[in-house]
């Protein structure tokens, strides 16, 4: 399960809906060792696609760096769809895979409704994909419109 704090979903969401109609990527570092999600990366998608996403490699090394430096570790991966479903596709696993982040959370955020964005979060290791549920914690009358969707039972919960 993903435990995050609302702040952080809302600032992926934002994030996803203002790179719209390009994929929007990003991290979300923590201490190291805890799991714990606290400070939010928006990233470049250096691809600048409607479909594909592909972190800039220089960003990238200079946030790794960063995060060593501050004994934080990669505690989820996010990007955005924004015409389809959010749930990985192939390239999305291959890229998780090419990250080498086994203990990550992958979240995905669909901006294909521009009132209400779906946001979902996986585990991919070895190219197995996972669903988890997420447990937005803080203020969640403060959370934008999203829709946190679980398979398999299919839970769909509303947040306004």
């Amino acid at each position: 399960m993903l435990r995050i704090a609302h702040e952080l979903v809302e600032a992926m969401v934002a994030h996803a809906r203002a790179d719209h109609p390009d994929e929007a990527c990003g991290l979300i570092a923590g201490p190291e060792g805890t799991g714990a999600p606290e400070r939010h990366i928006p990233m470049t998608n250096a691809a600048r696609s409607t479909t594909f996403y592909e972190f800039d490699s220089e960003e990238w090394k200079r946030e790794y760096d960063r995060m060593w430096d501050n004994d934080e570790e990669v505690v989820v991966a996010y990007h955005s769809h924004t015409h389809t479903e959010a749930y990985p596709s192939r390239s999305d696993a291959g890229i998780a895979s090419q990250l080498g982040l086994p203990g990550a959370h992958y979240v995905l955020v669909t901006t294909k409704d521009p009132e209400t964005a779906e946001v979902r979060s996986f585990r991919i290791a070895e190219g197995v994909i996972t669903e988890e549920p997420i447990e937005v914690t803080g203020a969640p009358e403060a959370v934008q419109s999203y829709k946190f969707a679980h398979t398999p039972d299919s839970t769909v919960y509303d947040c306004h």
